[in-house]
């Protein structure tokens, strides 16, 4: 696998987004990469700041750019090297889960994988306001990529 593949899948209450890509580098060279809020920004072309520590139990806050957005994420399940989970909204009017995971192989690469699912009593009403988040993960997931691989 050399660039990212994409998959969404949608239902009434329900929007989920995965991309996944295989990066010749180590888990722990995109852990620090992942865990670097300060530095983000300077690889990521899908994020312009994050506010906070990437740890677990910290509470963030996400600046999109383009947009005056900004998302406030609780991290949890933090396994060092492998996974994390950022977590966002109230259930059940209006939740986003996403979930970071790296899947070290034998020959020194390793697999990324980002999904995240939008679920909800409001989603019906705001579905058509969320992007196509297709094309930002792919950038995401290449961002990752070209500065794990630098």
């Amino acid at each position: 696998m050399t660039g990212p593949i994409t998959t969404s899948t949608h239902g009434v209450f329900f929007v989920a987004c995965r991309v996944s890509i295989n990066v010749l580098a180590s888990a722990e060279r995109i852990w620090v990469l992942l865990t670097d809020a300060e530095a983000f920004p300077r690889w990521n072309s899908t994020v312009a700041k994050i506010e906070g520590e990437i740890r677990e139990g910290a509470t963030l806050r996400v600046h999109v750019p383009g947009t005056e957005r900004t998302f406030s994420p609780r991290i949890s399940g933090v396994v060092i090297n492998r996974r994390m989970t950022w977590t966002g909204g109230f259930t059940p009017v209006f939740k986003g889960v996403r979930t970071f995971e790296l899947g070290p192989r034998g020959d020194g690469t390793t697999d990324f994988t980002m999904a995240e699912r939008f679920s909800g009593l409001m989603l019906p009403l705001v579905k058509r306001s969320l992007p196509d988040f297709e094309p930002i993960f792919a950038t995401y997931a290449s961002d990752l990529k070209r500065e794990a691989e630098r």
